[in-house]
């Protein structure tokens, strides 16, 4: 795992460089679907990250948002599942709130997860059993428990588009920003205490910081109050996810069910 663990760091790195050659500069932007951008940084990034993973092990099947799905990884016991630029639109308008997002699956659980935001150079990493670290320093989900003090780190789309206003004045502070697998990274990190999200994710947004979330003593469900198995058919995850320390997400667990 280690070894896996020393290749999915390096992937990251290169890919970062690949996508920071790009940030603030010329490129190509298309629309996937409405409101769901893709850019040349998004290509290149996960055409390196393929060859790079899948050159190590080739016996591995590949799960990214940027590559059309096989069915074939159904069949593997070990997966990468990859989000080569999560947090596009935020490279677009230029907030350095990004990441590059590689997990590994096996039976379903990610084993391996790294998180790289290039712009910042924060690194974060995570292998089962072995601990969750940020630039190989050891991380940690907040321990806070008093809702009327965390803070919650929510979707700059789901703020604008008034899902929270059912919680004004419930948490701490609710704080919008950009791209699930970095808000991940900085929930284990402890740098907030929780993250939800209110609308459906895919796997490739969340299966490495859930990796890393756990590692940090903390834990991710659904709101239906179900931890997640990857590697699954169908990659959207609904109704929406609650991830930081045990306690935390339950505590908030409970309000959000009770406002929907």
């Amino acid at each position: 795992m280690n070894s896996d663990l020393h290749i999915v760091k390096n992937a990251a790195i290169e890919a970062g460089g690949v996508i920071l050659n790009y940030y603030k500069a010329d490129y190509e932007i298309q629309e996937k679907s409405y409101h769901n951008p893709v850019t040349t940084a998004d290509h290149a990034a996960d055409s390196l990250l393929k060859e790079i993973l899948m050159d190590a092990h080739p016996e591995y099947g590949w799960l990214s948002e940027e590559t059309v799905d096989s069915p074939e990884r159904i069949t593997k016991e070990r997966v990468w599942v990859v989000d080569p630029l999560d947090g596009t639109k935020e490279f677009i308008e230029g907030v350095p709130h990004f990441v590059v997002s590689i997990a590994m699956v096996e039976n379903g659980i990610p084993i391996v997860g790294v998180l790289y935001n290039p712009v910042t150079n924060e690194l974060f990493t995570a292998s089962k059993g072995n601990g969750a670290f940020l630039n190989d320093k050891p991380i940690h989900c907040s321990t806070k428990e008093n809702i009327g003090d965390m803070v919650i780190l929510n979707s700059r789309s789901e703020t604008h588009h008034g899902l929270w206003e059912p919680y004004d004045g419930t948490f701490g502070e609710l704080r919008a920003i950009g791209s699930v697998a970095y808000k991940l990274g900085l929930t284990a990190a402890g740098k907030a205490d929780i993250f939800a999200s209110l609308r459906p994710k895919n796997e490739w947004d969340i299966c490495a910081g859930n990796c890393i979330i756990n590692e940090a003593g903390g834990k991710l469900i659904d709101l239906h109050g179900n931890p997640r198995t990857y590697n699954q058919e169908n990659t959207l995850i609904k109704p929406g996810l609650i991830a930081g320390s045990l306690n935390a997400v339950d505590n908030t667990f409970e309000i959000l069910i009770s406002k929907r």
